[in-house]
């Protein structure tokens, strides 16, 4: 894996670093939390290792995607969330002209980003790679009425999270994961005793197996046999 970090100027930067993007048969979009950056969360590429994959990592303005917490309501956290969506979206769509696919790509969060992939995911459902919220849950108060249409059809999803995290409380994580559920995913959620706000051998574990699902296992240019 190429571990040179380039930047990619959207509407946001985003460090992009794996095998490059001409030749990545498959993308993982990595979302950092609250205080965290892009870097952060690109730490966790050397856990991650398969080959074949690039991995992109956007940067939040203020290290923040929207001020407040995640279970206040929408309207409280705009113009930032939509903007921080959009960012997603804009993404995607950039993957999707490198003939990255939506099906071939991992969108993966923790805590605040966690969230964030999540309440994207549910806003655009479709057919992904993966869907991973490490530490996190939907977007709004509890016992907001969604409205969300699409299907995940089959997509792979997994919710880990401490069963006494101090920022997702538990029942918000089995509601998110029961509600992508009924969107059509195929959802796993796990949580772990007395387990800090943190990421996990067995997260990453997890993470893995939907990366081996994909399976790019080869170049791009490997197979168009250059």
């Amino acid at each position: 894996m190429d571990e040179e970090i380039a930047i990619l100027n959207l509407a946001r930067p985003v460090l992009v670093t794996g095998t490059p993007l001409n030749k990545a048969n498959a993308a993982m979009v990595m979302i950092h939390g609250r205080g965290a950056s892009a870097s952060d969360m690109l730490s966790l590429v050397p856990a991650l290792n398969t080959s074949g994959f690039a991995y992109l990592a956007p940067e939040a303005p203020g290290h923040q995607w929207y001020p407040r917490p995640f279970t206040a309501p929408l309207e409280a956290n705009e113009p930032y969330l939509s903007a921080s969506l959009a960012l997603i979206g804009e993404i995607l769509s950039y993957l999707a002209k490198a003939n990255l696919s939506a099906e071939r790509t991992i969108l993966l969060g923790f805590s605040q980003g966690a969230c964030l992939s999540l309440e994207y995911a549910a806003r655009n459902a479709k057919r992904y790679g993966g869907i991973v919220g490490l530490s996190g849950g939907l977007i709004g108060p509890d016992g907001l009425e969604r409205a969300d249409g699409g299907s995940l059809n089959g997509s792979p999803v997994f919710f880990g999270c401490s069963d006494v995290d101090p920022h997702i409380p538990a029942y918000r994580v089995t509601q998110a994961g029961d509600y992508l559920r009924r969107l059509g995913g195929s959802v796993t959620v796990r949580f772990y005793p007395r387990m800090g706000h943190t990421v996990n051998d067995d997260e990453i574990t997890f993470v893995r197996s939907f990366m081996a699902a994909i399976r790019p296992e080869t170049s791009k240019d490997s197979e168009n046999g250059r």
